[in-house]
């Protein structure tokens, strides 16, 4: 069996083995990206922020149903191969990464702007460019030149960062230069070329040509420039070996005959000559052959499993190609093994209790239940939202606290007419415990509808002793904890039957 054939075989094994988010509340403040999930540990400027690779896909500026397995990982060490490999050109804000999935980077002040350089006549430039597009970013090209075509010179061609779901804004340099100042803008552009121009060179040391990418930067305090995010990975970029590249010889010869418009019809009829991309284009092919493209209504169409599983060869394959290096396919459950991880370097301890409370006067009752649950120390999130005046509040909360990556338990304080406990535990995935800050007024807890399971427990040190239960069974030391402190209590009882 070929290297192809025995890597597609664990891929297919592995369909189901992938993240489809990277959400993990332990780490901090959360923002979900396209693909990453980052977590901002502190406000502090150069404090950490953890981003989490999820195995998500994003087309059209669309996230696809369907995960690719290791995708995540692989985008993570070809980011550290590419920052290892120019440190010499501009300092990057990598601090470590205690998993494959997980990049650990200083926070930076994000500049807005999406840094993209093109050496090729390709994707979205080469479409508009048969349209009869010739200025591009403020630059004027020539009349003559085809789609797939080499440019004479690298093109700076910056964006604006658009939100997720919308589409990034060519724009000219000079207005970058007007928002950020001259000397930083060119000062950036500079960079971006020397960046391009080092991935191209290593690229055809290993037989690929380097056709375009994007980058993004950061400022320190000191307003230096800090390469940050991901670089030159598939999804920033597009990468082709130069055996393919040779089909542009013949796509010349055909245009030179005068036969057709465009190589896009060129293509239509001569589909084999089309040059293959390694990078996620090949998905974004699937979906335009499925009649969805950018500007396209409703959802975007699933991917097939032999789709899934070539996305992710030719990232793996890519991978190993141009650094030279194995990659080892995870042996176990990918998110299991990454809250492990995160557990073993201290980042987390790997369960987390949310307290969801029906209002702020509720604090002295919610401070008891924090404080029983740091004897145990386990970590907890307070939030406050009344079911009955915010609703969609309460749901949208638990909705996110089901994506976590690491078990979750919530706690709901709410007195009186108690409808906090029966939204939670309806629309929560995980555990729910109710305990009202009245201990007399606990009625509506348990006459919840059908579909509502919540727990009632009225004690702050009871709940935390649940919680250290439910927990427990995948950290030990909730486990030994538990038992000391039994063990505590028995010793008590016996020292006092002793002196009877």
């Amino acid at each position: 069996m070929g290297k192809e054939e025995e890597y597609k075989a664990i891929i297919k094994q592995n369909l189901n083995n992938t993240l489809f988010n990277g959400f993990v509340p332990e780490l901090g403040v959360h923002k979900s990206g396209k693909v990453r999930d980052v977590h901002f540990t502190s406000p502090d400027a150069e404090s950490s922020i953890v981003m989490v690779a999820s195995d998500r896909i994003s087309c059209f500026d669309h996230i696809l149903s369907r995960q690719i397995p290791f995708k995540g990982a692989i985008l993570n060490l070809f980011a550290q191969w590419a920052f290892d490999n120019t440190k010499d050109i501009v300092d990057n804000a990598v601090i470590k990464s205690p998993h494959d999935n997980v990049i650990i980077q200083k926070k930076m002040d994000k500049l807005s702007f999406e840094f993209v350089v093109r050496g090729y006549v390709w994707g979205s430039m080469a479409a508009d460019y048969e349209d009869g597009k010739r200025e591009f970013c403020g630059i004027k090209l020539s009349d003559n030149l085809l789609r797939y075509q080499k440019l004479d010179e690298p093109l700076f061609t910056p964006a604006t960062k658009a939100e997720d779901g919308d589409h990034d804004v060519n724009i000219s340099f000079e207005y970058m230069a007007d928002k950020i100042g001259t000397k930083l803008a060119t000062e950036l552009k500079d960079v971006s070329i020397k960046l391009y121009e080092r991935a191209s060179k290593l690229a055809k040391e290993k037989g690929f040509i380097f056709i375009d990418t994007k980058y993004e930067f950061g400022l320190d305090q000191k307003k230096k420039i800090y390469l940050i995010d991901e670089a030159n990975t598939p999804d920033s970029s597009r990468y082709c070996t130069i055996e393919e590249y040779k089909k542009y010889k013949d796509i010349k010869t055909e245009m030179d005959s005068g036969s057709y418009k465009d190589v896009t019809e060129l293509l239509k009829k001569k589909p084999k000559l089309k040059i293959k991309e390694l990078s996620k284009q090949f998905a974004r092919d699937v979906l335009v052959e499925k009649g969805f493209s950018y500007g396209a209504s409703g959802a975007p169409p699933d991917l097939s499993d032999e789709d899934v599983i070539e996305v992710s060869y030719r990232y793996i394959d890519l991978y190993e190609t141009l650094t030279g290096k194995n990659f080892n396919f995870p042996q176990t459950n990918v998110r299991l093994d990454l809250i492990e991880k995160l557990k073993d370097t201290g980042y987390i301890k790997g369960g987390l209790v949310a307290i969801v409370a029906g209002s702020d006067s509720d604090m002295p009752h919610i401070e008891k239940i924090k404080s029983e649950l740091d004897k145990y120390g386990i970590p907890s999130h307070v939030r406050i939202c009344s079911a009955h005046k915010q609703p969609s509040t309460c749901e949208k909360i638990i909705k996110h606290y089901n994506e976590s990556l690491e078990p979750i338990v919530i706690v709901a304080v709410a007195g009186g007419t108690d409808a906090l406990s029966g939204v939670a535990s309806f629309h929560s995935v995980y555990p729910v415990i109710s305990c009202p800050p009245d201990s007399k007024e606990y009625t509506s807890c348990i006459n919840n509808p059908s579909g509502s399971s919540n727990s009632l427990i009225l004690k702050p040190a009871n709940v935390a002793r649940h919680v250290a239960q439910i927990l427990g069974y995948a950290n030990n030391k909730l486990n030994d904890a538990l038992l000391k402190g039994n063990a505590e209590k028995i010793a008590k009882l016996e020292q006092a039957d002793r002196g009877v």
